[in-house]
């Protein structure tokens, strides 16, 4: 017989049966409205590992292939990324050219390709490594770990390739994650989220699935988290700014870099359906050694 615990849609606590539409979380994640990175403290999926980082530095990296979070806000928007150079993993630079709304560039970009993402030359398959896009899809997430839901507002940066797809039974990108909960009435922000690695992906690749309802004093504390200056900042798309810009844009189709650059799964922006699965057992993580370490004076 098996001992999982499995997530019951019905089993909705009393905040949630009260609740009358869903939250604004939600409904950016699903696609409409809600919230909107700095150099504050944020999780990072470089190199397929979970790591915990303050202002750029690494605090601590964590071994397990999964780990469980709220998402307490989200960007009202899916953003978008462009460098025109070849990848340096040891460099921190700006993008060439960016998007807070994936529509049109960020009039601070220093570079921009295009006047919309749309018709720009950087979001045709092929213009980036083999048949993947130059120009890459993002959207940035606030979120606390259920381990410590009254601490530290941590930010993470959703590549594309885990947020498109189809979902695989208990397999879900962000967006087929989002909208499960929504057709269930579940607001993202009502239940914890257990994020896995696809070890099967070349690249590091996230699936999303809810582990459990929280509870009604767990649910207050998130939607305080949710509402803070600090998630706010977390889910804003901002980018380092450089002294000076080019006097134009420059059009022509991009160069082969120079250098190796990470593949990133190239997905389009699709309509995801609405797939039951089959969510995780219930089992919370063991992360209380960490957030004691962490250094709350950054």
């Amino acid at each position: 017989m098996s001992n999982v615990v499995q997530f019951n849609p019905n089993k909705a606590p009393a905040f949630a049966k009260k609740r009358g539409e869903l939250s604004d979380v939600a409904k950016a994640l699903m696609g409409g409205g809600g919230g909107g990175g700095g150099g504050g403290k944020r999780i990072s999926i470089k190199g397929g590992v979970f790591r915990l980082l303050a202002d750029g530095k690494e605090i601590a990296s964590i071994e397990d292939r999964h780990l469980d979070v709220v998402i307490a806000n989200a960007a009202a928007d899916i953003g978008r990324t462009f460098y025109a150079g070849a990848y340096d993993p040891e460099k921190s630079v700006a993008p060439d050219c960016w998007s807070a709304d994936g529509n049109t560039p960020s009039v601070e970009a220093k570079n921009p390709q295009s006047k919309t993402c749309a018709t720009c030359p950087q979001n045709v398959k092929g213009s980036g490594s083999g048949e993947s896009r130059a120009c890459k899809f993002s959207q940035r997430l606030a979120v606390v770990l259920e381990s410590d839901m009254g601490g530290d507002v941590l930010q993470l940066q959703v590549p594309a390739a885990s947020l498109f797809g189809q979902a695989e039974s208990e397999n879900m990108p962000l967006k087929a994650y989002a909208n499960w909960l929504g057709a269930q009435n579940i607001s993202p922000d009502e239940v914890v989220t257990r994020m896995k690695f696809d070890t099967k992906a070349q690249s590091p690749k996230l699936f999303f699935r809810p582990v459990r309802w929280l509870d009604d004093d767990e649910h207050d504390i998130v939607l305080e988290k949710g509402s803070s200056e600090e998630a706010k900042k977390a889910v804003t798309m901002t980018v380092a700014k450089t002294d000076k810009a080019p006097d134009a844009p420059v059009l022509e189709a991009p160069k082969k870099p120079k250098a190796k650059e990470p593949v990133e799964d190239d997905v389009d922006e699709p309509e995801v359906r609405q797939e039951k699965a089959s969510p995780a057992p219930n089992k919370r993580n063991n992360l209380a050694s960490v957030v004691a370490d962490w250094d709350t004076d950054d």
